[in-house]
């Protein structure tokens, strides 16, 4: 009896084991590979090396992408948390009808196909007629990007003590001073936390810029094509290291402002709840 109780956990044990295994092994490889000598990705290794990190630098190609998906990353984060603020606000704060729609409608680009996404946005550009650049690639990111702010946002503004607010209206100040001046800086944690994952979302988004940009790469769309190329593979590989290692930074900090701006509004959810 008592194995009887314990085999079902350990199997789901062993099942989270091997299927982290099986998610996250391809990517210890790949620091593993960027610092061989030889040029490709293979064992045993034959040698160390910081030579594809060091020329990383001197690659104008390179630095114009890492330049416009900085662009891009920055604009995107800035308007999805200005527009996550308010529909979070809307939503926590608010009862009217079709808001569980509204809701639904705002997450939806988190389970539909990018490449429809994408190609759906394509066509709406141009029949707009819009010229792809950098600014149609920041329009489709923060399509992609709101779904995530919004969930980081509303973490922040449920549970929030609503008789602050009315106190500071009884103290005779406006309806935008007490957001300003009270609501602001308690949701502070939510709102940084929502601009770094939002900024990494868009770092690392793909699909959507292959679509909508034009003559102006950013990082994903370089590293694309720089994989056509054989001896370009060990700088594809550093540079996929380091934007590895600043993705993984970024979202750890903002999920512990997440936590502290759950704390701080007594409020538990998790970043993807």
């Amino acid at each position: 009896m008592r194995a009887r109780r314990f085999l079902p956990g350990g199997w789901l044990s062993a099942y989270a084991f091997f299927y982290i295994v099986f998610l996250y092994l391809p990517v210890i490889f790949l620091p593993i590979f960027s610092i061989n000598t030889a040029a490709t990705p293979k064992f045993p290794l034959t040698g160390f090396t910081l030579q594809w990190y060091e020329d990383l630098p001197r690659t104008p190609a390179l630095l114009d992408a890492a330049w416009n998906s900085l662009i891009v990353g920055v604009s995107a984060a800035i308007l999805s948390t200005v527009l996550g603020i308010l529909a979070a606000r809307s939503i926590t704060r608010y009862r009217y009808p079709g808001r569980r729609a509204l809701n639904g409608l705002i997450m939806a680009p988190l389970v539909l196909p990018e490449v429809i996404v994408a190609i759906s946005m394509l066509l709406v550009m141009l029949q707009l007629g819009l010229s792809l650049s950098l600014f149609t690639v920041v329009l489709g990111h923060v399509l992609i990007c709101i779904p995530y702010s919004m969930t980081v946002l509303t973490s922040g503004f449920e549970g929030f003590d609503r008789s602050l607010e009315e106190a500071s209206a009884d103290l005779g100040e406006s309806a935008f001073g007490t957001f300003r001046r009270v609501t602001l800086p308690l949701v502070a944690p939510a709102i940084i936390s929502s601009l770094l994952v939002c900024f990494t979302i868009s770092l690392d988004e793909f699909i959507i810029a292959f679509f909508l940009t034009g003559t102006e790469a950013t990082l994903p769309i370089y590293i694309w094509g720089q994989l056509r190329f054989a001896s370009k593979l060990p700088g594809v590989l550093a540079l996929g290291t380091l934007l590895l290692v600043a993705s993984f930074l970024l979202m750890t900090i903002a999920e512990m402002l997440r936590r502290r701006a759950a704390r701080r509004t007594q409020n538990e959810g998790g970043l993807y709840a």
